[in-house]
């Protein structure tokens, strides 16, 4: 395990499936060892699927979220 994998930590989910990004913006936080660090996006698209729940864990390389890029 590298890790837990948060929406958003005690408030509203960053992003839904249906939601519009930006490159760059944040999508989740990645808790390791103690540390909160936020997953940015790494294109411009709409979130298609969200692959992980809540509190689950998650492995180094594991696909987390699912983005048609924009056209």
């Amino acid at each position: 395990m590298v890790g837990t994998f948060y929406r958003r930590p005690d408030a509203p989910s960053y992003v839904e499936v249906g939601t519009r990004v930006a490159k760059g913006r944040t999508l989740c936080i990645l808790e390791a060892m103690k540390l909160m660090n936020e997953l940015e996006a790494e294109v411009a698209g709409t979130v298609r699927e969200v692959l992980i729940g809540n509190g689950e864990p998650v492995e180094y390389g594991q696909v987390l979220f699912r983005i048609k890029p924009d056209a």
